[in-house]
């Protein structure tokens, strides 16, 4: 299979190549970026062409998709025009700024037949998984309560690019960057979301947030806490969860406690297996015609929560989200 990069833009670009540079049916054939100097010396690092026209480089027969890192701004252009000319697409979160722009994406994604994933990297992760299922046994009850922080000190520490801070490019901070693996989590646990009510803050005084929370109303009537930041230290990725029966917590390791314990807290050994990464699902459909855990409905669900959620925190109100 011959890929060609789009983009070095996002922070995860280059770790997305390495990962494929690793799979011996994959290749690197072509760079693309929008800044000419950046994607040349890309495109030396990893011993493939350079082609600055976009359109060109879809036009080339032998390559079969696209690995898109672009800001998030140049998305929808980018990824139509993809499938378009018949590319399988993979994309960094999130797909683009609002439903209406997915929903053109998911039509010229269905209506040429390409494959497509995105970067929804904690759903393949075993104590994830091991959450879901839990959640599915019933062991806990009802869910009435979930909650999710993923937060680092990008913005604090200085080592996320300028780039990351610019509203036009990214269409927020931390919410719709970092913040986004909080929001999908939440979805994937707790079901459709029926409303939301947002708080950001500017803790740097940088255009976009970087300290933000999104308080879920769900439909079978949980609470989801989404809670992201580009100025924590030391805090690794939390989930909480909550029901009438029993509770769980994923921090460094998984446990909990219910009914079936005698209300014991119990440290979960034995976890299901992780997935492969999204990146390498998608690399395994088109190749082995594997199937692909995430795709274009689970998309268009994140930006559809968190263009929701955007609104709150403009307006200082509760928003109605509505599938």
């Amino acid at each position: 299979m011959k890929v060609a990069m789009i983009s070095s833009w996002h922070v995860h670009a280059k770790e997305h190549a390495k990962q494929l540079m690793e799979l011996p049916q994959c290749e690197i054939v072509a760079v693309w970026d929008e800044n000419k100097e950046v994607g040349l010396k890309w495109a030396s690092e990893l011993s493939c062409k350079f082609v600055e026209d976009y359109d060109a480089l879809l036009e080339d027969d032998s390559i079969d998709g696209v690995v898109i890192n672009s800001p998030t701004v140049k998305h929808t252009e980018l990824i139509i025009k993809a499938a378009n000319a018949k590319k399988h697409i993979f994309t960094e979160k999130v797909l683009a700024f609002t439903v209406d722009d997915c929903i053109k994406i998911k039509e010229a994604i269905q209506r040429n037949n390409v494959k497509f994933s995105i970067a929804f990297v904690h759903k393949c992760k075993a104590e994830m998984i091991f959450a879901k299922q839990l959640v599915e046994s019933g062991e806990l009850g009802v869910i009435t309560y979930a909650r999710v922080r993923n937060a680092h000190n990008g913005s604090t520490a200085n080592w996320l690019p300028e780039s990351f801070y610019n509203k036009e490019n990214c269409g927020g901070g931390a919410m719709i960057d970092l913040g986004t693996h909080t929001v999908y989590l939440l979805e994937w646990l707790l079901g459709k979301a029926k409303n939301v009510s947002a708080t950001f803050t500017k803790v740097t005084n940088r255009q976009v947030e970087d300290n933000a929370v999104s308080v879920f109303e769900f439909q079978n009537g949980a609470i989801g806490v989404a809670e992201t930041s580009f100025v924590t230290v030391y805090t690794p990725l939390t989930l909480e969860i909550s029901g009438t029966t029993g509770s769980l917590i994923v921090r460094d390791g998984v446990s909990y406690a219910c009914s079936n314990t005698d209300g014991k807290w119990i440290t979960q050994e034995n976890l299901p297996l992780s997935l492969p990464n999204p990146l390498v699902q998608w690399v395994e459909c088109i190749t082995e015609n594997k199937e692909i855990s995430i795709g274009i409905d689970e998309a268009i669900s994140l930006t559809r929560l968190l263009e929701a959620a955007y609104k709150s925190e403009e307006s200082g109100q509760k928003v109605d989200i509505n599938y």
